[in-house]
């Protein structure tokens, strides 16, 4: 556009000066230089259009920066709370995994409980079913007779035969009288029949002093007589001796008032105690399941 004005001078200048220049000539040129102007004021406008828009990619370069910049602010944002729900989802899974090994675990030992609870019942069960066939089996071998003076009861799994002191001994003595012979022969029968019992013959006597030689005081009186009980199971009727314990309470074991003479002839008794094997018992609890510690914290911490 500056060359154009130029040019257009110099040939102005030429024709002024050589005055040469016909009117004809002169008006082409004066076209010319009006169509000049006119586009020199057309490249001034696109001119300043192009420094408009310019200025306005420039502002919309510098909007485009902040909104990038935002972006990614936003973008890091979004990646910081995807990790940390990833991290929660992780450690969830990891305890609920943990939680299904517990539960796991659990059902397992309320498994082994249940087992050994049933069998528990059936040894239980079992238990009172010889009991019941013991006392039945006995009773209906003694006579009537016999049976007014032989108690016959089953207390927590474990029978006792009570028997009266003036049946089985001699006055103020440990001795074994003649007339009590049968009714332990019979007894012995039952219990050689049922070989997994223990037998125990435990002396009782009432609170009168014993006034013996031989004989200390009540506690040596109740010994002896459940000493005799055992010997004559053993030697008279052939009950196994390992089988057999005789211990004495003395008065100290007493199942009515000593004030009355009938509650003092109650008491003068030796009872004979028939019990399931300890040993068989004791097996029975060792192999009872041992139970995971601190059970109810850790179901606790099951999450869901």
């Amino acid at each position: 556009m500056k060359n154009s004005i130029i040019v257009l001078s110099l040939m102005t200048g030429c024709l002024f000066a050589s005055s040469c220049v016909s009117k004809k000539k002169y008006a082409e040129m004066q076209t010319s230089y009006n169509r000049l102007q006119a586009e020199n004021g057309d490249l001034k406008k696109s001119y300043q259009e192009m420094q408009v828009n310019l200025a306005e990619c420039r502002t919309n370069s510098k909007s485009l920066d902040e909104r990038l910049e935002e972006a990614k602010k936003a973008n890091e944002e979004l990646r910081q709370s995807y990790m940390a729900l990833q991290g929660s989802l992780d450690k969830s899974l990891q305890q609920n995994s943990q939680g299904n090994v517990n539960i796991s675990k659990l059902v397992d030992e309320i498994n082994a409980s249940n087992k050994f609870i049933k069998q528990l019942v059936e040894t239980k069960s079992k238990s009172d079913s010889l009991n019941l066939v013991l006392t039945t089996n006995l009773t209906r071998s003694l006579s009537k007779e016999e049976l007014s003076e032989v108690d016959i009861k089953v207390l927590k799994g474990v029978v006792y035969i009570s028997l009266a002191d003036n049946m089985l001994y001699k006055s103020g003595s440990y001795e074994i009288n003649n007339r009590a012979g049968e009714t332990l022969s019979k007894i012995a029968k039952i219990i050689t029949d049922y070989k997994d019992y223990d037998v125990l013959v435990e002396g009782n006597t009432d609170t009168d002093p014993i006034s013996r030689p031989n004989i200390r005081n009540n506690w040596d009186l109740s010994t002896l007589r459940a000493s005799s009980v055992v010997q004559a199971l053993q030697n008279d009727y052939g009950v196994d001796p390992k089988r057999l314990t005789a211990a004495g309470r003395g008065e100290y074991n007493p199942i009515a008032d000593n004030s009355t003479p009938v509650g003092k002839q109650r008491n003068r008794r030796t009872q004979i105690i028939i019990t399931p094997k300890l040993d068989q018992f004791m097996d029975l609890i060792e192999q009872a399941p041992e139970s995971t510690e601190n059970n109810d914290e850790t179901v606790n911490t099951i999450n869901y």
